[in-house]
């Protein structure tokens, strides 16, 4: 049997052909039948679906993979979760590398592979912290996703709630009920 694993970090990832859909076709292409998928950050180590592909999965079968990076970022964590498919019998074919194996070279391979990849993930972290020390040097900066409505729309919401129902207010100015609530609480 011909197995395929998607993974994305969030739910909403789409660049660079990694999205969960652009992955499964790739996936099927490759001959994969059946397609686990999780959107959860490559640096766990427990993904609900690739635990089930892990546990359903016998000798002979295949696992496929558009990339190295989309089963583990730490060179630990994906060396020894190839080499414990490898030593189950399991073929793991990666996409844009190709069929995994046991071999000196095979190994040294994937191990610069899964590094770099590795290596990517730290570097990202590591530009993010940076940017978001600059950002908090601004006095102005609030962490956090920005706020929808700005305070004179939400002061006029409140406004409008001494001659109108939530529901009404709602309606009109698009502020959900629970955001004025809370507004007034204040």
């Amino acid at each position: 049997m011909i197995y395929g694993y998607a993974r994305v970090s969030t739910k909403g990832q789409a660049k660079d052909g990694n999205s969960l859909e652009a992955q499964e076709i790739a996936l099927r292409s490759a001959g994969a039948t059946e397609i686990y998928a999780d959107a959860f950050t490559g640096t766990k180590a427990n993904r609900p679906e690739l635990d089930k592909l892990l546990a359903v999965m016998r000798s002979g079968d295949t696992m496929v993979v558009t990339k190295l990076d989309r089963i583990a970022r730490s060179a630990t964590q994906g060396i020894a979760l190839i080499q414990s498919l490898l030593d189950r019998g399991i073929v793991v074919h990666v996409l844009n590398m190709g069929l995994m194996d046991n071999t000196p070279t095979g190994k040294l391979i994937r191990n610069i592979m899964l590094a770099f990849a590795e290596f990517e993930r730290d570097m990202i972290v590591e530009r993010t912290q940076e940017g978001k020390a600059i950002a908090k040097q601004n006095p102005d900066f609030k962490e956090g996703r920005p706020k929808k409505f700005s305070r004179v729309q939400i002061n006029h919401a409140l406004d409008l709630l001494n001659e109108y129902s939530y529901k009404q207010v709602e309606q009109m100015t698009g502020i959900s009920k629970s955001t004025l609530i809370r507004a007034k609480r204040k």
